[in-house]
């Protein structure tokens, strides 16, 4: 029996008992996903590198057959990209001037929902909160991915501010842009041109959290439709991700095509490089 079954087993007060044996239930599954998760990354990193199954059974001293089981069950490896164990999704709340109340947009609501239904498809714990009107979020938490733009938050502007490429700035007509350091290009949304198409650009970053002892992801559009994109990206491109980047910051833009009806994407697609950021700073 380990130290935390003594302690726990050694609880008199029965519902403290429940909460503590609850707790520990909880904490021990996500223990127990991450290594499955971690285990059959192992595997296939192994493979990979152009191992046979039965080379990697006889190395870790298992039977081809549990090797060939690990490899093809178990929560993906690219899961991870989104978080460890458990995630945190933030939306946005805004002020609504004209009858002064608070409200969220559809299409944050729409955004984060897909993320949360993404990160439980890989066997993460999920849990939701709002990014305030005032902009204060704690970024120095493990797991959290945050659908929110500068304009909104000035927590949130110092970290975009972090980006070694991707540069988040208003254009002198009005509009937020995005600014590529290395191209000197300007990515602006369909919206805010002359004429309009239906056509947005979304952000999406991995930067480090103000305390360094992590990272955040970060999610967020020149207007709503293009965090839209970015959920949809994740959800369909997540392994090809995961591949080029893994759990490293990074930063990268999407353009999206979209419905004008509905919003919903029509298509999405990376319209600059998936920046590493280390490689940036060793340039």
């Amino acid at each position: 029996m380990t130290g935390e079954m003594r302690r726990i087993t050694a609880i008199d007060d029965p519902y403290l008992l429940l909460r503590e044996v609850t707790n520990r239930l909880a904490a021990a599954q996500q223990e127990v996903t991450e290594l499955a998760r971690l285990r059959r990354r192992v595997v296939q990193d192994l493979h990979a590198q152009g191992m046979s199954y039965a080379q990697i059974a006889e190395k870790a001293g298992l039977s081809r057959g549990r090797i060939h089981q690990i490899r093809h069950t178990g929560p993906a490896p690219e899961g991870v990209f989104l978080g460890s164990g458990a995630v945190v999704v933030a939306t946005p709340l805004r002020r609504d001037d004209e009858h002064g109340r608070t409200v969220v947009a559809v299409d944050d609501v729409s955004s984060g929902k897909r993320l949360e239904d993404l990160a439980r498809s890989y066997g993460l714990d999920v849990t939701s909160e709002h990014v305030p009107v005032g902009g204060n979020i704690d970024l120095d938490r493990d797991g959290l991915v945050v659908v929110c733009g500068p304009r909104m938050s000035q927590t949130m502007w110092d970290l975009y501010a972090q980006d070694p490429v991707l540069s988040w700035e208003q254009a002198d007509d009005g509009p937020w842009t995005v600014v590529d350091r290395r191209t000197g290009t300007v990515h602006r949304s369909g919206q805010d041109s002359d004429p309009a198409r239906p056509y947005d650009i979304g952000y999406l970053g991995r930067l480090p959290r103000p305390d360094g002892r992590g990272s955040v992801l970060a999610i967020a559009g020149t207007h709503t439709q293009g965090s839209l994109g970015v959920a949809q990206l994740l959800s369909s491109d997540l392994a090809a991700l995961w591949g080029q980047v893994g759990d490293r910051p990074f930063s990268t833009l999407v353009g999206v095509d979209y419905d004008p009806d509905t919003n919903e994407p029509r298509s999405v697609q990376l319209v600059c490089p998936l920046y590493r950021h280390s490689e940036e700073a060793a340039g």
